[in-house]
């Protein structure tokens, strides 16, 4: 009598009912959401340096610009809608990119326990920079927030609506030029290793474009970190008085 075929169970079991890691729990759903809030900050920096350099047009045109900030958008939108929109999109940039860094930072502390016997030299200094550079410019979006936007820690008399004079007296105390000076070699630091990091994050890098774009990552951080220092350099040396 012949025995009935025995069933393979392996081939009968059922299908896990575990579900697979979402976007945000994988390594590059971090890594594209730390990219992406990343270049929508660095579009915004460039918009903000632009907007800073009508200082050097005088106190008229500067004020012009604070105001025009706070009007934009009507008579379609409601005073200062427009400019809250920006600022709520900025902020959960600002806290998707701190997270995400946050996050990759601990998963690769606890991917190596132990540390190199042989410290990657080109590595650790990018790291390094990065997380450093990432704590200098939170700690100085607090200060730049309760210096020039609420007035909060002002040197001074903060004036409502008149920009022009609040740039003139923060810059006119050595410690607002240190400050502000610091932070903005450090955002060029960030800016410089950021957009190569999010170019090869978002599948932008290659080969052929390696040279082109570590060119305009030097540009970028240069441009931006000139521009922005410009400012504190020219109350400190009188251009702008």
């Amino acid at each position: 009598m012949a025995l009935a075929p025995t069933r393979d169970r392996t081939a009968a079991r059922p299908p896990s009912s575990t579900p697979s890691r979402g976007f945000w729990s994988s390594t590059l759903g971090k890594k594209t959401v730390m990219a992406v809030s990343g270049l929508i900050m660095l579009g915004y920096l460039v918009a903000h340096v632009a907007g800073n350099l009508k200082v050097f047009f005088g106190p008229e045109e500067f004020n012009a610009y604070g105001h025009w900030l706070r009007v934009m958008g009507a008579p379609v939108l409601h005073h200062e809608w427009a400019l809250w929109l920006v600022r709520i999109v900025l902020l959960a940039a600002v806290a998707a990119h701190a997270v995400s860094a946050y996050q990759l930072s601990r998963r690769d502390l606890k991917a190596r326990p132990t540390a190199y016997v042989h410290r990657r030299r080109r590595a650790s200094y990018a790291t390094r920079t990065m997380r450093w550079g990432g704590v200098i410019l939170a700690l100085f979006i607090v200060w730049h927030i309760l210096d020039l936007t609420t007035g909060t820690v002002h040197p001074g008399g903060f004036e409502e609506g008149k920009p022009y004079q609040n740039v003139v007296d923060t810059f006119s105390t050595w410690y607002g030029d240190v400050v502000y000076i610091t932070a903005m070699l450090a955002l060029g630091l960030h800016v410089r290793h950021g957009f190569w990091s999010a170019a090869q994050t978002l599948g932008v890098g290659s080969a052929r474009r390696e040279r082109l774009l570590k060119v305009l990552a030097n540009t970028l951080a240069l441009v931006l970190t000139a521009g922005f220092v410009s400012v504190p350099v020219a109350v400190m040396t009188g251009v702008v008085s």
